[in-house]
């Protein structure tokens, strides 16, 4: 029964899946909803269909690549600019697979590069705002994949012997590692500034991220659609998909958790690796350089 009323909330990927009905849960409480993604033509008619479904006008969208930094900027620059708070950030958007050997113009892995340090750096630049707006939130869809990655498969060498930069941080399960350390030491650092961070699991979730798989890795029809059969069999749809960011969003019995990490609205155990807080503080400067910020 929470009211928004008041209160601004920016959704990455809020066009489509689990994004796009928190928007819609959000907006039908009354908050105001920017929306970031990268397509414009989908943004609109998504914008069009959250307004119709919360019976909400105050939805708006501005374009968003966290692939590319400069788009990040150019966001985080517009948001500054129009907004006068920013009580809720969800770093939503994500993409599975990419195309073998698709890196950004920086030179990172694709996946990475969106999934984790496009998302560092919106934080990052929103964070002063979201301060001065406190008792406010940030949190990271991550994934229960995060548990697949095995002791030294993050690394922090700046190149290979083939030229990639940071080549242990690549792909799925390490970007999704990277969500819940990134929560973990974002909370360390917030700890007293009215401003809590939360890490989710939202279930396994047959969404639109599966067509960015299959386009991205090409595999046979057939063992598509026995993924996506299997996902239908086993999983959520993206309503239930998106309640435990709406949970972390709005319960207040949970501050005392922040940088904790929650599947179906409870708190969870991370892997070992996401406990360890040296690695979360070495991600953390390496964002920071990947990323052209500070340390």
């Amino acid at each position: 029964m929470t009211s928004l009323h008041g209160k601004t909330t920016i959704i990455t990927g809020g066009n489509a899946g689990i994004g796009k009905e928190t928007a819609i849960d959000f907006a039908r409480r009354g908050a105001r909803v920017i929306i970031g993604c990268r397509n414009p033509k989908k943004a609109t008619e998504a914008v069009k269909e959250i307004q119709r479904r919360s019976g909400s006008s105050n939805v708006i969208f501005i374009p968003l690549e966290l692939s590319d930094q400069d788009s990040v900027r150019k966001f985080a620059e517009t948001v500054l600019k129009q907004e006068s708070r920013i009580h809720y950030l969800i770093n939503n958007a994500g993409i599975g697979k990419a195309a073998k050997g698709h890196r950004t113009k920086e030179g990172y892995n694709m996946v990475f590069a969106v999934n984790h340090f496009g998302h560092f750096l919106l934080s990052m630049l929103l964070l002063d705002k979201i301060k001065d707006s406190a008792p406010s939130r940030i949190v990271n869809v991550s994934s229960n994949r995060h548990r697949l990655v095995k002791p030294g498969d993050l690394y922090f060498s700046q190149k290979d012997e083939e030229g990639r930069i940071y080549p242990g941080l690549r792909e799925y399960n390490r970007s999704k590692l990277a969500n819940v350390l990134f929560s973990k030491e974002l909370a360390r650092r917030l700890e007293g500034s009215g401003v809590t961070t939360y890490c989710v699991h939202p279930g396994i979730i047959l969404s639109s991220m599966f067509a960015t798989y299959r386009e991205a890795t090409r595999i046979p029809i057939i063992l598509y659609w026995k993924l996506i059969i299997r996902y239908w069999l086993v999983g959520s749809n993206e309503r239930a998909g998106a309640q435990t960011t709406i949970y972390c969003t709005l319960e207040e019995s949970i501050t005392h958790l922040s940088g904790r990490y929650f599947d179906n609205c409870r708190v969870a155990k991370e892997s070992e690796l996401a406990r360890d807080d040296g690695l979360a503080k070495k991600l953390w400067d390496v964002s920071c350089q990947a990323t052209g910020l500070c340390l």
